[in-house]
């Protein structure tokens, strides 16, 4: 992008609530103990983050025991694991689908062999499964042309076509055999990508924003970061930073307003598609709102290979870090997201009734609800803001607009600037966590200032705020607190972690903290382990130099856990070549790839 955020509207940024916040020394308004559990999925495999605990139940807030060794920050080219604990590596970029254990040589590298093999820039992640065989969906966020192909830029269709195939996500089969875990060969194995045809649904599907004159059918899911799963089986990856991928080599296009808010720009990000795929072409009459096509929360079946991936229009259109969903009041589907960007918002959308009413009535619990956004208040307290033309401000909006312009409608309604809202957890307590990973611009020239909720000016290192919903997750007020000030934090060893990123709260209310962006002392990034109740935390896991540490999920006997390192070395093997020499996994350059992690003693990760 041109500029490091588009968030120009006047709306109060959190920093500002939370420096008055922290002033006042404001203890967190309400209690934090007793809510309902979060829904972590109604399969199998979704009961990976609930098991011993039913829907609803109430649950203390009891300190959990974290009993590893903590380690020092690292800065070196392999990954690094507290001595309690053990590391292998599963699912390589590159790695075919057929359960060969085989992959496809970098040299020569073509785009139909990417649209059979995992694809690149590993993020969020979900396990459908039991304790020794499943299904996983792996996001796919990013990969640039010279890591994915060896040079600075695409210079043919063919070329745009592979870094479109390394997008997306991937639905693998992984199985257990000893204590080692594999690609298995399954008919459900497939990849879902930039081509791949997909559906719109919901208020805004057959929206005029949303049709193209070329009349192209929907394709592709793009820049795909976080997740969430559903309690129906289904597995929702979100779309980020899809404006990059879209550009021109017109000198007379100019973004409109609302391309504009979406940090829509000429140059994009310098994948250069557009050179040769008239459909990221801004200037192309023919695509004028192919843009307005991502920027959503995407719905797959793991389980039915042959179903398209659905689009969520009532979920609105922003740079979505992840869609975590738990099941509220009357079992309405709940679901939090965060928009990554600095000063954007926290979006929560709640279902219209009972989601196992709706799915007997052939509707998708996330096709017909109400969508809110964040205002935090100076007490410890804040209001969803309702995001539809029954708001007096928006009333002259249609709900389509809203849907597929919802940083513009939430602007408009005062929503508060945050500092790069990235994931959001439940906690088995009826908290909610959401990572704000930082923001350089805070406070400086033109800038918004410091709030109670963005308390650091120039947050170089982000922070971490709770939160608990009113009336069991669908009421319309909220209290919340700081959690935790990155730069204020030690571990057990007296040191730091920076830009919290990926974040999951296990049932016993362990707080898993992935980072992404500046450590401390320029160390590679880390996965921490922090206490609910005393706020701990613990070093358990420090990935290679370039590399950042994302995506966690869990076998239901939680004895297992896969964690992602996208990106090592930068995609520079100079920097770091993981895992080339490591388990006889060979090649030129450095491999995203999914890590598994267990306990020595075979204990629960974590413990």
């Amino acid at each position: 992008m041109s500029e490091e955020f588009s968030n120009h509207s006047d709306n109060r940024a959190f920093e500002d609530v939370l420096n008055t916040y922290m002033s006042r020394r404001k203890l967190l308004v309400g209690s934090l103990a007793g809510a309902a559990l979060t829904f972590m999925g109604g399969s199998a495999a979704s009961a990976s983050a609930s098991k011993g605990a039913a829907v609803g139940a109430k649950v203390a807030a009891k300190a959990p025991k974290i009993g590893f060794t903590s380690i020092p920050l690292q800065n070196s080219a392999m990954p690094t694991i507290a001595p309690e604990y053990t590391y292998s590596v599963l699912i390589p970029w590159r790695e075919k689908l057929d359960g060969s254990g085989k992959s496809f040589e970098y040299v020569g590298f073509t785009a139909e062999q990417q649209e059979k093999s995992i694809g690149i820039g590993h993020d969020g992640m979900w396990y459908f499964g039991d304790d020794k065989k499943g299904l996983l969906c792996i996001n796919h966020e990013y990969g640039t042309t010279p890591h994915i192909m060896g040079k600075k830029v695409p210079t043919s269709l063919e070329e745009v076509r592979l870094s479109q195939a390394a997008h997306g996500m991937s639905v693998v089969a992984i199985e257990k055999s000893g204590n080692k875990w594999k690609i298995a060969k399954s008919a459900k194995n497939r990849r879902i990508h930039g081509n791949t045809v997909a559906k719109m649904s919901g208020p805004a599907a057959s929206s005029e924003l949303l049709v193209n004159a070329a009349g192209n059918k929907i394709q592709g899911t793009l820049n795909n970061c976080a997740n969430g799963k559903t309690p129906w089986g289904t597995y929702l990856t979100c779309e980020e930073n899809f404006n990059g991928y879209f550009g021109t080599t017109s000198t007379t296009w100019k973004p409109s307003v609302e391309q504009t808010r979406y940090g829509v720009v000429a140059a994009g990000f310098g994948y250069d598609w557009h050179k040769f795929d008239p459909r990221f072409d801004l200037a192309n009459a023919s695509y004028a709102n192919e843009v307005n096509r991502f920027g959503w929360v995407v719905e797959v079946d793991p389980n039915d290979p042959k179903s398209a991936p659905i689009k969520r229009t009532a979920l609105g259109r922003i740079k979505h870090e992840g869609a975590e969903l738990v099941i509220g009041k009357g079992g309405r589907a709940v679901v939090y997201m965060g928009d990554d960007e600095r000063f954007d918002y926290v979006y929560k959308f709640v279902s219209r009734a009972n989601w196992k009413t709706m799915i007997k009535e052939g509707v998708s619990p996330l096709d017909e609800g109400t969508l809110y956004v964040a205002r935090f208040d100076d007490n410890g307290t804040g209001a969803w803001i309702e995001l539809s033309p029954k708001n007096a401000t928006l009333s002259s909006w249609t709900l389509d607009k809203i849907l597929v312009h919802t940083r513009l409608a939430a602007d408009a309604v005062g929503a508060t600037k945050m500092d790069r809202p990235e994931w959001i957890a439940g906690a088995p307590t009826g908290e909610m966590y959401v990572t704000l990973t930082n923001n350089t611009q805070r406070g400086t020239v033109g800038k918004a200032g410091v709030d109670k909720a963005n308390p650091t000016s120039v947050n170089t290192y982000g922070h971490i705020v709770r939160f608990k919903d009113a009336n069991d997750y669908i009421g319309g007020t909220f209290t919340w607190e700081v959690f935790a000030l990155a730069k204020d934090v030690t571990d057990a060893g007296g040191q730091m972690f920076g830009s919290p990123d990926g974040i999951w709260v296990d049932p016993d209310n362990r707080v898993f903290v992935q980072t992404d962006g500046e450590q401390p002392g320029k160390q590679n990034d880390q996965m921490l382990v922090a206490n609910g109740v005393t706020k701990e935390f613990k070093r358990l896991f420090t990935g290679v130099k370039g590399s950042e540490v994302t995506g966690v999920t869990v076998t239901p006997d939680r004895r297992t856990m896969f964690v992602n390192l996208q990106h090592p070395g930068d995609g520079d093997p100079t920097i770091s070549n993981f895992p080339a020499n490591y388990q006889g996994l060979g090649g030129p350059v450095p491999r995203d790839c999914t890590i598994v992690i267990t306990r020595k003693n075979g204990g629960i990760v974590g413990s």
